[in-house]
């Protein structure tokens, strides 16, 4: 579901990551932005997800 171009691959069967942006507002307008407090929280999620990769 959703936007994402995830939709393409996942619906090849091929295992799909999505949602690992940072949170904001506005996405693909001119007034996009993120929110900083998200940063940092989602940095830890992708250093964990790079750790447990093989």
């Amino acid at each position: 579901g959703g936007g994402s171009d995830g939709n393409f691959t996942a619906a090849l069967g091929i295992p799909t990551l999505d949602g690992l942006g940072a949170d904001g507002h506005g996405p693909h307008t001119l007034d996009e932005t993120i929110y900083f407090s998200s940063l940092a929280p989602m940095t830890k999620l992708w250093v964990r997800l790079f750790e447990t990769l093989e």
